[in-house]
């Protein structure tokens, strides 16, 4: 945990999760909800670039999680930037994925 930040936790079906105040501010001023936040944990793709890992939900998860009568479509966009202990740092929504590619 880093010092020096105040941590809050969040309870979701993928396990505990830790948000910097960075996380949460961003979070309320994107006016992104929790579950918004545990369903790109949960179902996102992962991608791991620039020391971070990034859990997105984008047009595929939500295809592909639609047959499997999971409704994502309200989350579609969402990227959560976490550092390699788990502690979310950033979130936000954006649908150009073209960033989560390998260089």
């Amino acid at each position: 945990m880093r010092e020096g930040h105040r941590m809050r936790r969040c309870e979701g079906a993928g396990g505990s999760y830790r948000f910097t105040k960075h996380a949460d501010l961003r979070a309320n001023a994107r006016r992104l909800s929790r579950q918004a936040i545990l369903a790109a944990l949960e179902f996102g793709r992962r991608v791991h670039t620039r020391g971070a890992m990034i859990c997105a939900i984008g047009r595929r998860e939500v295809s592909r999680f639609a047959l499997r009568g999971i409704d994502l479509s309200e989350f579609e966009g969402i990227q959560v930037v976490c550092d390699p202990d788990g502690t979310l740092i950033t979130v936000y929504r954006n649908r150009d994925f073209s960033g989560l590619r390998p260089k």
